[in-house]
């Protein structure tokens, strides 16, 4: 059978590398924001660039919210950002079978970041009534990369749910 490439095959394969490379990159870019960031939370930067909101930015992740957790938020964003990118990179073209707990993983930290996201646009919103351009556009990559991962995390979650029925009707 001749090898097949487009869009029948990616269809039909959920972890192609034409799926997954986007979402490593963008989150590799998410990566980079979060620790210049980051950077700013522990005064390694005096202030953060910003071209729509100018110290909009600065209020934003200096406030209360931000220094909640014991270290910047920033940085977690930062470190969640790196594990999305090595678990996307993680396995070949059928990791959604032969790996799907990878893949379940990858999952969980795209929708983390997604719905943190959320909270960050409806706080800049609602709270703060000044926006950070760098957070927006790092809201803006966790929605792509929640959609781009999409189909392979449900194919995965379909393939254990179904091992589980199967093994489950065995008994």
């Amino acid at each position: 059978m001749a090898h097949q490439d487009g869009p029948d095959r990616q269809r039909a394969d959920p972890s192609a590398w034409s799926r997954r490379v986007p979402v490593i990159v963008l989150a590799l870019v998410g990566c980079a924001i979060a620790t210049y960031l980051a950077a700013y939370q522990m005064q390694l930067l005096s202030t953060i660039w910003d071209p729509l909101f100018g110290h909009g930015s600065e209020v934003v992740v200096s406030s209360g919210i931000a220094r909640a957790l014991p270290i910047p938020d920033a940085a977690l964003g930062a470190f969640a950002y790196l594990v999305e990118a090595v678990t996307g990179a993680i396995g070949g073209r059928d990791r959604w079978r032969t790996m799907p707990w990878i893949v379940l993983l990858y999952g969980a930290v795209v929708v983390s970041l997604a719905l943190t996201s959320v909270g960050l646009v409806l706080a800049q919103v609602l709270i703060f009534h000044t926006g950070c351009t760098l957070c927006l556009i790092s809201a803006a990559i966790s929605f792509l990369n929640a959609w781009f991962a999409r189909d392979e995390v449900l194919a995965s979650f379909k393939y254990v749910n179904g091992n589980w029925e199967r093994q489950g009707s065995r008994a």
